[in-house]
Protein backbone atom coordinates (compact mmCIF):
# COMPACT_ATOMS: atom_id res chain seq x y z
CA UNK A 1 0.00 0.00 0.00
CA UNK A 2 1.42 3.55 -0.98
CA UNK A 3 1.88 5.85 1.74
CA UNK A 4 1.74 9.98 1.56
CA UNK A 5 3.00 12.60 4.11
CA UNK A 6 5.24 12.07 6.82
CA UNK A 7 4.82 8.60 6.95
CA UNK A 8 6.40 8.37 3.31
CA UNK A 9 8.96 10.21 4.40
CA UNK A 10 10.52 8.87 7.59
CA UNK A 11 9.63 5.04 5.46
CA UNK A 12 12.27 6.74 3.04
CA UNK A 13 14.75 7.85 5.35
CA UNK A 14 14.86 4.50 7.24
CA UNK A 15 15.01 2.01 3.96
CA UNK A 16 17.87 4.55 2.73
CA UNK A 17 19.64 4.39 6.12
CA UNK A 18 19.79 0.80 6.47
CA UNK A 19 21.15 0.23 3.25
CA UNK A 20 23.82 3.37 3.67
CA UNK A 21 24.82 0.65 6.88
CA UNK A 22 25.07 -2.18 4.58
CA UNK A 23 27.30 -0.82 1.81
CA UNK A 24 29.35 1.25 3.63
CA UNK A 25 30.58 -1.39 5.79
CA UNK A 26 31.47 -3.32 2.86
CA UNK A 27 34.22 -1.14 1.91
CA UNK A 28 34.82 1.01 5.33
CA UNK A 29 36.87 -1.98 6.65
CA UNK A 30 39.79 -1.90 4.04
CA UNK A 31 41.98 1.32 5.59
CA UNK A 32 41.25 -0.28 8.61
CA UNK A 33 42.76 -3.74 8.01
CA UNK A 34 46.78 -2.78 8.88
CA UNK A 35 45.26 -1.02 12.03
CA UNK A 36 43.27 -4.31 13.24
CA UNK A 37 46.55 -6.57 11.90
CA UNK A 38 48.89 -4.76 14.56
CA UNK A 39 45.99 -4.69 17.57
CA UNK A 40 44.91 -7.95 16.66
CA UNK A 41 48.55 -9.81 15.29
CA UNK A 42 47.37 -11.19 12.29
CA UNK A 43 48.95 -11.18 8.70
CA UNK A 44 47.83 -9.62 5.49
CA UNK A 45 46.40 -12.65 4.20
CA UNK A 46 44.41 -13.58 7.51
CA UNK A 47 42.81 -10.19 8.06
CA UNK A 48 41.46 -10.19 4.62
CA UNK A 49 39.27 -12.28 5.59
CA UNK A 50 37.40 -9.97 7.29
CA UNK A 51 36.52 -8.48 4.23
CA UNK A 52 35.96 -11.39 2.48
CA UNK A 53 33.83 -13.40 4.70
CA UNK A 54 31.55 -10.17 4.72
CA UNK A 55 31.05 -10.20 1.17
CA UNK A 56 30.10 -14.17 1.07
CA UNK A 57 27.61 -13.90 3.58
CA UNK A 58 26.03 -10.71 1.65
CA UNK A 59 26.18 -12.59 -1.76
CA UNK A 60 25.14 -15.72 -0.44
CA UNK A 61 21.72 -14.13 1.51
CA UNK A 62 20.72 -11.57 -1.35
CA UNK A 63 19.05 -13.89 -3.72
CA UNK A 64 16.80 -15.67 -0.77
CA UNK A 65 16.01 -12.44 0.83
CA UNK A 66 13.38 -12.68 -1.12
CA UNK A 67 11.83 -15.42 0.11
CA UNK A 68 12.75 -14.99 3.88
CA UNK A 69 10.59 -11.64 3.54
CA UNK A 70 7.61 -13.36 1.89
CA UNK A 71 7.95 -16.19 4.52
CA UNK A 72 8.46 -14.05 7.76
CA UNK A 73 7.05 -10.85 6.05
CA UNK A 74 9.14 -7.62 5.01
CA UNK A 75 8.29 -5.83 7.66
CA UNK A 76 9.65 -8.22 10.39
CA UNK A 77 12.25 -9.84 8.05
CA UNK A 78 13.75 -5.93 7.67
CA UNK A 79 13.59 -5.46 11.51
CA UNK A 80 15.08 -8.47 12.48
CA UNK A 81 18.01 -8.09 10.01
CA UNK A 82 18.63 -4.38 11.73
CA UNK A 83 18.76 -5.69 15.18
CA UNK A 84 21.08 -8.71 13.95
CA UNK A 85 22.96 -6.63 12.09
CA UNK A 86 23.15 -3.70 15.18
CA UNK A 87 24.06 -6.80 17.52
CA UNK A 88 26.85 -7.60 15.30
CA UNK A 89 28.70 -4.72 14.83
CA UNK A 90 28.82 -4.07 18.72
CA UNK A 91 30.40 -7.85 18.66
CA UNK A 92 32.57 -7.24 15.81
CA UNK A 93 34.39 -3.93 17.57
CA UNK A 94 34.56 -6.29 20.87
CA UNK A 95 36.11 -9.13 19.21
CA UNK A 96 38.88 -10.20 21.04
CA UNK A 97 40.99 -12.06 18.38
CA UNK A 98 40.69 -12.52 14.03
CA UNK A 99 38.80 -15.98 14.69
CA UNK A 100 36.26 -13.67 16.41
CA UNK A 101 35.86 -10.98 14.40
CA UNK A 102 35.54 -12.94 11.07
CA UNK A 103 32.81 -15.24 12.59
CA UNK A 104 30.68 -11.17 13.50
CA UNK A 105 31.53 -10.04 10.37
CA UNK A 106 30.18 -12.84 8.39
CA UNK A 107 27.01 -12.73 11.34
CA UNK A 108 26.99 -8.71 10.16
CA UNK A 109 27.05 -9.95 5.94
CA UNK A 110 23.92 -12.11 6.29
CA UNK A 111 22.13 -9.52 8.78
CA UNK A 112 23.75 -6.92 6.10
CA UNK A 113 22.16 -9.13 3.06
CA UNK A 114 18.55 -8.16 4.04
CA UNK A 115 18.94 -4.89 4.20
CA UNK A 116 19.40 -3.81 0.90
CA UNK A 117 16.95 -6.12 -1.36
CA UNK A 118 13.81 -5.77 2.04
CA UNK A 119 14.31 -2.20 2.25
CA UNK A 120 14.14 -1.78 -1.91
CA UNK A 121 10.97 -3.52 -2.09
CA UNK A 122 9.57 -1.50 1.17
CA UNK A 123 10.15 1.33 -0.68
CA UNK A 124 8.70 0.57 -3.97
CA UNK A 125 5.57 -0.43 -1.97
CA UNK A 126 6.08 2.94 0.03
CA UNK A 127 5.81 4.94 -3.08
CA UNK A 128 2.95 5.19 -5.81
CA UNK A 129 3.58 2.82 -9.02
CA UNK A 130 3.47 6.10 -11.27
CA UNK A 131 6.87 7.29 -8.60
CA UNK A 132 8.82 4.18 -9.18
CA UNK A 133 11.82 6.03 -10.50
CA UNK A 134 11.75 8.40 -7.74
CA UNK A 135 11.43 5.76 -5.26
CA UNK A 136 14.40 3.93 -7.18
CA UNK A 137 16.13 7.27 -7.68
CA UNK A 138 16.15 7.99 -3.50
CA UNK A 139 17.18 4.39 -3.07
CA UNK A 140 19.88 4.59 -5.43
CA UNK A 141 21.77 7.22 -2.99
CA UNK A 142 22.60 4.49 -0.23
CA UNK A 143 23.62 2.52 -3.16
CA UNK A 144 25.98 3.99 -5.07
CA UNK A 145 27.16 6.44 -2.56
CA UNK A 146 28.19 3.89 0.32
CA UNK A 147 31.00 2.25 -1.37
CA UNK A 148 32.73 5.37 -2.82
CA UNK A 149 32.40 7.10 0.99
CA UNK A 150 33.33 3.79 2.96
CA UNK A 151 36.92 3.96 2.32
CA UNK A 152 36.86 7.75 3.51
CA UNK A 153 34.67 7.53 6.32
CA UNK A 154 36.95 4.44 7.50
CA UNK A 155 39.53 6.13 6.99
CA UNK A 156 38.84 9.47 9.17
CA UNK A 157 37.78 7.54 12.01
CA UNK A 158 40.76 5.13 12.18
CA UNK A 159 43.26 8.27 11.94
CA UNK A 160 41.14 10.07 14.71
CA UNK A 161 40.09 7.24 16.70
CA UNK A 162 40.24 3.34 16.40
CA UNK A 163 39.14 1.02 14.27
CA UNK A 164 36.46 -0.35 17.28
CA UNK A 165 34.79 2.66 16.11
CA UNK A 166 34.06 1.48 12.33
CA UNK A 167 31.81 -0.88 13.56
CA UNK A 168 30.34 1.49 17.05
CA UNK A 169 29.32 4.35 14.85
CA UNK A 170 26.46 1.58 13.39
CA UNK A 171 25.31 1.19 16.56
CA UNK A 172 22.78 4.58 17.13
CA UNK A 173 21.99 4.58 13.64
CA UNK A 174 20.67 0.87 13.95
CA UNK A 175 18.82 2.19 16.75
CA UNK A 176 17.34 4.89 15.17
CA UNK A 177 16.40 2.66 12.20
CA UNK A 178 14.59 0.11 14.21
CA UNK A 179 13.00 2.16 16.10
CA UNK A 180 11.67 3.88 13.22
CA UNK A 181 10.94 0.53 11.03
CA UNK A 182 8.71 -1.00 14.30
CA UNK A 183 6.71 2.17 14.27
CA UNK A 184 5.82 3.30 10.53
CA UNK A 185 6.72 0.18 8.19
CA UNK A 186 3.18 -1.56 7.89
CA UNK A 187 3.22 -5.47 7.66
CA UNK A 188 3.02 -6.87 3.65
CA UNK A 189 1.10 -10.31 3.12
CA UNK A 190 3.58 -13.55 4.18
CA UNK A 191 3.02 -14.55 0.22
CA UNK A 192 5.29 -17.80 1.70
CA UNK A 193 3.47 -18.48 5.14
CA UNK A 194 2.62 -22.19 5.52
CA UNK A 195 4.93 -23.45 2.58
CA UNK A 196 7.70 -26.13 2.59
CA UNK A 197 10.63 -25.03 2.99
CA UNK A 198 13.04 -25.43 0.02
CA UNK A 199 16.44 -27.06 2.12
CA UNK A 200 18.20 -28.69 -0.60
CA UNK A 201 17.94 -25.08 -2.77
CA UNK A 202 19.32 -23.49 0.33
CA UNK A 203 21.92 -25.70 0.68
CA UNK A 204 22.87 -25.73 -2.99
CA UNK A 205 22.79 -21.64 -3.07
CA UNK A 206 25.18 -21.18 -0.12
CA UNK A 207 27.77 -23.77 -1.23
CA UNK A 208 27.94 -22.53 -4.91
CA UNK A 209 27.64 -18.86 -4.23
CA UNK A 210 29.36 -18.68 -1.39
CA UNK A 211 31.99 -20.76 -3.09
CA UNK A 212 32.20 -18.25 -6.12
CA UNK A 213 32.54 -15.45 -3.89
CA UNK A 214 35.77 -16.86 -2.60
CA UNK A 215 37.32 -17.83 -5.47
CA UNK A 216 36.77 -14.09 -6.47
CA UNK A 217 37.61 -12.54 -3.46
CA UNK A 218 41.32 -15.10 -3.39
CA UNK A 219 41.67 -16.39 -6.82
CA UNK A 220 44.38 -13.53 -7.37
CA UNK A 221 46.39 -14.18 -4.55
CA UNK A 222 46.31 -17.87 -4.99
CA UNK A 223 47.57 -17.80 -8.65
CA UNK A 224 43.69 -19.15 -9.91
CA UNK A 225 44.63 -23.05 -11.00
CA UNK A 226 47.75 -23.13 -9.40
CA UNK A 227 46.24 -23.76 -6.02
CA UNK A 228 44.32 -26.82 -5.26
CA UNK A 229 42.11 -25.27 -3.16
CA UNK A 230 41.24 -22.85 -5.60
CA UNK A 231 40.58 -25.24 -8.27
CA UNK A 232 38.26 -27.44 -6.03
CA UNK A 233 36.17 -24.45 -5.18
CA UNK A 234 35.81 -23.88 -9.23
CA UNK A 235 34.22 -27.44 -9.43
CA UNK A 236 31.96 -27.14 -6.38
CA UNK A 237 30.90 -23.68 -7.70
CA UNK A 238 29.92 -25.64 -11.42
CA UNK A 239 28.23 -28.38 -9.75
CA UNK A 240 26.43 -26.22 -7.16
CA UNK A 241 25.00 -24.03 -9.67
CA UNK A 242 23.39 -27.06 -12.16
CA UNK A 243 21.90 -28.72 -9.05
CA UNK A 244 20.44 -25.34 -7.29
CA UNK A 245 19.18 -24.39 -11.05
CA UNK A 246 17.64 -27.85 -11.67
CA UNK A 247 16.09 -27.90 -7.97
CA UNK A 248 14.45 -24.42 -8.12
CA UNK A 249 12.92 -25.39 -11.54
CA UNK A 250 11.57 -28.73 -11.20
CA UNK A 251 9.33 -28.00 -7.55
CA UNK A 252 6.67 -25.53 -6.54
CA UNK A 253 7.87 -24.24 -3.48
CA UNK A 254 11.49 -22.43 -5.18
CA UNK A 255 13.97 -20.08 -2.45
CA UNK A 256 14.27 -18.59 -5.77
CA UNK A 257 11.61 -18.04 -8.34
CA UNK A 258 13.20 -18.48 -12.04
CA UNK A 259 10.30 -18.16 -13.68
CA UNK A 260 10.68 -14.50 -12.93
CA UNK A 261 12.71 -14.34 -15.54
CA UNK A 262 10.16 -14.88 -17.92
CA UNK A 263 9.57 -10.77 -18.05
CA UNK A 264 12.26 -9.36 -21.10
CA UNK A 265 13.09 -6.40 -19.06
CA UNK A 266 13.78 -8.02 -16.02
CA UNK A 267 16.15 -10.60 -17.83
CA UNK A 268 17.98 -7.77 -19.65
CA UNK A 269 17.90 -5.98 -16.09
CA UNK A 270 19.66 -8.15 -14.23
CA UNK A 271 22.70 -8.14 -16.64
CA UNK A 272 22.89 -4.55 -17.12
CA UNK A 273 22.92 -4.59 -13.20
CA UNK A 274 26.21 -6.92 -13.24
CA UNK A 275 27.74 -4.62 -15.89
CA UNK A 276 26.70 -1.69 -13.36
CA UNK A 277 28.21 -3.71 -10.53
CA UNK A 278 31.52 -3.89 -12.56
CA UNK A 279 31.44 -0.16 -13.58
CA UNK A 280 30.83 1.10 -10.27
CA UNK A 281 33.33 -1.08 -8.23
CA UNK A 282 35.64 -1.69 -10.69
CA UNK A 283 36.52 2.06 -10.90
CA UNK A 284 36.38 2.13 -6.99
CA UNK A 285 38.96 -0.23 -6.68
CA UNK A 286 41.10 0.97 -9.11
CA UNK A 287 41.12 4.86 -8.29
CA UNK A 288 42.28 4.84 -5.12
CA UNK A 289 45.11 2.07 -5.84
CA UNK A 290 46.38 4.26 -8.50
CA UNK A 291 46.34 7.87 -6.45
CA UNK A 292 47.60 5.79 -3.35
CA UNK A 293 50.27 3.59 -4.90
CA UNK A 294 51.61 6.46 -7.72
CA UNK A 295 50.55 9.72 -6.66
CA UNK A 296 51.14 9.51 -2.76
CA UNK A 297 47.84 10.58 -1.79
CA UNK A 298 46.54 9.54 1.50
CA UNK A 299 43.21 7.55 2.37
CA UNK A 300 41.94 10.62 3.38
CA UNK A 301 43.35 12.75 0.21
CA UNK A 302 41.73 10.19 -2.11
CA UNK A 303 38.36 9.90 -0.15
CA UNK A 304 38.53 14.09 -0.44
CA UNK A 305 39.01 13.87 -4.53
CA UNK A 306 35.98 10.93 -4.26
CA UNK A 307 33.76 13.44 -2.64
CA UNK A 308 32.84 16.02 -5.34
CA UNK A 309 31.29 12.91 -7.27
CA UNK A 310 29.76 11.54 -4.97
CA UNK A 311 27.91 14.94 -4.23
CA UNK A 312 26.96 14.91 -8.34
CA UNK A 313 25.31 11.69 -7.71
CA UNK A 314 23.41 13.03 -4.86
CA UNK A 315 21.86 15.97 -6.79
CA UNK A 316 21.13 14.23 -10.07
CA UNK A 317 19.27 11.32 -8.38
CA UNK A 318 16.01 13.09 -7.32
CA UNK A 319 16.34 14.97 -11.15
CA UNK A 320 16.64 11.47 -12.72
CA UNK A 321 13.56 10.24 -10.98
CA UNK A 322 11.21 12.79 -11.80
CA UNK A 323 12.63 12.93 -15.86
CA UNK A 324 11.15 9.20 -15.16
CA UNK A 325 8.17 10.20 -13.48
CA UNK A 326 7.14 12.38 -16.80
CA UNK A 327 7.51 9.63 -18.96
CA UNK A 328 10.93 9.97 -20.07
CA UNK A 329 12.58 6.78 -21.82
CA UNK A 330 15.19 5.25 -19.36
CA UNK A 331 16.54 3.53 -21.93
CA UNK A 332 17.65 6.76 -23.28
CA UNK A 333 18.77 7.70 -19.66
CA UNK A 334 20.62 4.81 -19.67
CA UNK A 335 22.68 5.06 -22.63
CA UNK A 336 23.90 8.55 -21.78
CA UNK A 337 24.73 7.36 -18.36
CA UNK A 338 26.77 4.39 -20.21
CA UNK A 339 28.06 7.00 -22.39
CA UNK A 340 29.49 9.63 -19.57
CA UNK A 341 31.01 6.66 -18.02
CA UNK A 342 33.07 6.68 -21.21
CA UNK A 343 33.99 9.56 -20.93
CA UNK A 344 35.18 9.43 -17.16
CA UNK A 345 37.11 6.49 -18.13
CA UNK A 346 38.89 7.80 -21.49
CA UNK A 347 39.73 10.95 -19.49
CA UNK A 348 41.39 8.82 -16.76
CA UNK A 349 43.06 7.17 -19.25
CA UNK A 350 45.11 10.61 -20.15
CA UNK A 351 46.40 10.44 -16.37
CA UNK A 352 50.25 11.22 -16.32
CA UNK A 353 52.70 11.10 -12.59
CA UNK A 354 52.16 15.12 -12.20
CA UNK A 355 48.09 14.46 -12.37
CA UNK A 356 46.91 16.22 -9.47
CA UNK A 357 43.68 16.40 -7.65
CA UNK A 358 42.51 19.19 -10.35
CA UNK A 359 43.06 16.74 -12.78
CA UNK A 360 40.05 14.49 -11.52
CA UNK A 361 37.48 17.18 -10.29
CA UNK A 362 35.58 17.54 -13.48
CA UNK A 363 36.19 13.31 -14.76
CA UNK A 364 34.71 12.54 -11.29
CA UNK A 365 31.65 14.69 -11.79
CA UNK A 366 30.97 13.39 -15.05
CA UNK A 367 31.43 9.90 -13.22
CA UNK A 368 29.06 10.78 -10.74
CA UNK A 369 26.51 12.37 -13.15
CA UNK A 370 26.82 9.37 -15.26
CA UNK A 371 26.08 6.77 -12.05
CA UNK A 372 22.71 8.71 -11.33
CA UNK A 373 21.21 8.12 -14.76
CA UNK A 374 22.67 4.71 -14.88
CA UNK A 375 21.32 3.21 -11.41
CA UNK A 376 18.21 4.42 -11.80
CA UNK A 377 16.86 3.90 -14.86
CA UNK A 378 18.94 0.16 -15.04
CA UNK A 379 16.78 -0.46 -12.01
CA UNK A 380 13.46 0.77 -12.84
CA UNK A 381 13.43 -1.43 -15.92
CA UNK A 382 14.54 -4.30 -14.31
CA UNK A 383 11.88 -4.05 -11.79
CA UNK A 384 9.15 -2.61 -14.19
CA UNK A 385 7.26 -5.78 -15.02
CA UNK A 386 7.17 -7.49 -11.76
CA UNK A 387 3.94 -7.42 -8.91
CA UNK A 388 3.49 -9.19 -5.80
CA UNK A 389 5.84 -11.45 -4.41
CA UNK A 390 8.00 -11.07 -7.91
CA UNK A 391 8.92 -7.48 -6.19
CA UNK A 392 11.54 -9.42 -3.44
CA UNK A 393 12.61 -12.14 -5.41
CA UNK A 394 13.48 -9.37 -8.43
CA UNK A 395 15.21 -7.13 -5.97
CA UNK A 396 17.06 -9.64 -4.26
CA UNK A 397 18.33 -10.81 -7.18
CA UNK A 398 19.09 -7.94 -9.37
CA UNK A 399 21.01 -6.44 -6.09
CA UNK A 400 23.23 -9.81 -5.76
CA UNK A 401 24.26 -9.64 -9.88
CA UNK A 402 25.51 -6.13 -9.12
CA UNK A 403 27.30 -7.03 -5.82
CA UNK A 404 28.41 -10.44 -8.35
CA UNK A 405 29.51 -7.60 -10.56
CA UNK A 406 31.13 -5.65 -8.54
CA UNK A 407 33.27 -9.22 -7.22
CA UNK A 408 34.50 -9.99 -11.00
CA UNK A 409 35.27 -7.17 -12.31
CA UNK A 410 38.18 -7.00 -9.20
CA UNK A 411 38.73 -9.94 -9.54
CA UNK A 412 39.46 -9.85 -13.51
CA UNK A 413 40.68 -6.45 -13.43
CA UNK A 414 43.56 -7.38 -10.74
CA UNK A 415 44.13 -10.93 -13.01
CA UNK A 416 44.76 -8.29 -16.03
CA UNK A 417 46.79 -5.71 -14.04
CA UNK A 418 49.22 -8.58 -13.02
CA UNK A 419 49.26 -9.57 -16.85
CA UNK A 420 49.64 -6.34 -18.39
CA UNK A 421 51.90 -5.26 -15.97
CA UNK A 422 54.63 -7.88 -16.90
CA UNK A 423 53.78 -7.12 -20.82
CA UNK A 424 54.23 -3.30 -20.34
CA UNK A 425 57.37 -4.11 -18.34
CA UNK A 426 59.12 -5.81 -20.63
CA UNK A 427 57.83 -2.95 -23.17
CA UNK A 428 59.68 -0.51 -21.50
CA UNK A 429 62.87 -2.61 -21.07
CA UNK A 430 63.29 -2.74 -24.34
CA UNK A 431 64.41 0.87 -24.34
CA UNK A 432 66.59 0.36 -21.83
CA UNK A 433 70.05 -0.15 -23.58
CA UNK A 434 73.06 1.71 -24.55
CA UNK A 435 72.05 1.09 -28.38
CA UNK A 436 68.74 4.08 -27.01
CA UNK A 437 70.29 7.86 -27.07
CA UNK A 438 67.61 8.92 -24.53
CA UNK A 439 68.26 6.38 -22.10
CA UNK A 440 72.27 6.90 -22.17
CA UNK A 441 71.83 10.59 -21.76
CA UNK A 442 69.44 10.29 -19.15
CA UNK A 443 71.19 7.74 -17.48
CA UNK A 444 74.74 9.89 -17.52
CA UNK A 445 72.91 12.98 -16.29
CA UNK A 446 71.38 10.79 -13.10
CA UNK A 447 75.50 9.95 -12.74
CA UNK A 448 76.68 13.08 -13.04
CA UNK A 449 74.17 13.87 -10.59
CA UNK A 450 74.85 11.51 -7.75
CA UNK A 451 78.43 12.52 -8.53
CA UNK A 452 77.62 15.89 -7.78
CA UNK A 453 76.36 14.53 -3.79
CA UNK A 454 79.78 13.53 -3.21
CA UNK A 455 79.23 9.83 -4.04
CA UNK A 456 81.86 7.68 -5.81
CA UNK A 457 81.66 6.66 -9.33
CA UNK A 458 80.64 3.11 -8.71
CA UNK A 459 78.07 4.38 -6.61
CA UNK A 460 76.74 6.95 -8.44
CA UNK A 461 76.59 4.47 -11.51
CA UNK A 462 74.45 1.83 -8.93
CA UNK A 463 71.95 4.45 -7.54
CA UNK A 464 71.77 5.14 -11.39
CA UNK A 465 70.58 1.89 -11.99
CA UNK A 466 68.08 1.82 -9.25
CA UNK A 467 66.75 5.15 -10.21
CA UNK A 468 65.98 4.16 -13.55
CA UNK A 469 64.67 0.89 -12.66
CA UNK A 470 62.35 3.37 -10.13
CA UNK A 471 61.20 5.54 -13.34
CA UNK A 472 60.43 2.27 -15.50
CA UNK A 473 58.23 0.52 -12.48
CA UNK A 474 56.01 3.85 -12.21
CA UNK A 475 55.83 4.63 -16.32
CA UNK A 476 55.02 0.51 -16.26
CA UNK A 477 51.91 0.90 -13.57
CA UNK A 478 50.83 3.98 -14.89
CA UNK A 479 50.36 2.65 -18.34
CA UNK A 480 49.07 -0.16 -16.84
CA UNK A 481 46.34 1.46 -14.91
CA UNK A 482 45.69 4.12 -17.90
CA UNK A 483 45.03 0.91 -19.68
CA UNK A 484 42.34 -0.45 -17.36
CA UNK A 485 40.66 2.56 -17.35
CA UNK A 486 40.02 2.74 -21.23
CA UNK A 487 39.13 -1.81 -20.87
CA UNK A 488 36.47 -0.77 -18.12
CA UNK A 489 35.18 2.25 -20.52
CA UNK A 490 35.17 0.28 -23.92
CA UNK A 491 33.19 -2.35 -21.84
CA UNK A 492 29.91 -0.19 -20.50
CA UNK A 493 29.92 1.21 -23.90
CA UNK A 494 29.28 -2.15 -25.84
CA UNK A 495 26.63 -2.95 -23.69
CA UNK A 496 24.56 0.36 -24.74
CA UNK A 497 22.94 -1.58 -27.97
CA UNK A 498 21.45 -4.06 -25.14
CA UNK A 499 19.79 -1.52 -23.49
CA UNK A 500 17.06 -0.91 -26.32
CA UNK A 501 16.34 -4.97 -26.01
CA UNK A 502 14.16 -3.75 -23.49
CA UNK A 503 10.14 -2.87 -24.23
CA UNK A 504 9.65 0.96 -24.08
CA UNK A 505 6.66 2.23 -21.96
CA UNK A 506 4.89 5.54 -22.43
CA UNK A 507 5.77 5.90 -18.79
CA UNK A 508 7.86 2.94 -16.45
CA UNK A 509 6.06 2.10 -13.35
CA UNK A 510 5.57 -0.61 -11.58
CA UNK A 511 2.49 -2.64 -10.67
CA UNK A 512 2.41 -3.13 -7.26
CA UNK A 513 -0.65 -5.14 -5.43
CA UNK A 514 -2.60 -3.58 -2.89
CA UNK A 515 -2.73 -4.75 0.30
Amino acid sequence: MAEYGFRRWIITFTVITAALLELIDTTIVNVALPNIMGNLGATLEDANWIVTGYAVANVIILPMSGWLGDRFGRKNYFLASIIIFTIASFLCGNAGSLSELIAFRLLQGLAGGGLISTGQAILLETWPPSEVGMATALFGLGAVVGPTVGPTIGGFITDNLSWEWIFYVNIPVGAIAAFCVSTFVRESPRYGQGKRIDWWGIFFLALGVGALQVVLEKGEDKDWLQTWWISALIIVTIISAICFVWREVSIDFPVVNFKILRHRSFFIGIFTSFVLGVALYGSTFIFPVFCQNLLGFTAQQTGLILFPGGLATICMMPFVGNMLKKGFPAQFLSAGGFILFFIFCWLLSNSTLESGTGDFFWPLIIRGIGMAILFVPLTTLAIADLKGPEIGQGTGLNNMMRQLGGSFGIAIMTTIIHIRSGVNRNILLENVNDYNPAYVSRFEQLVQNFLGKGFSLTQARDMAHQAIEGIVSRQTMLTTYNGMYLLIGVFTLCCVPLIFFQPFKKAVAMPVDAH
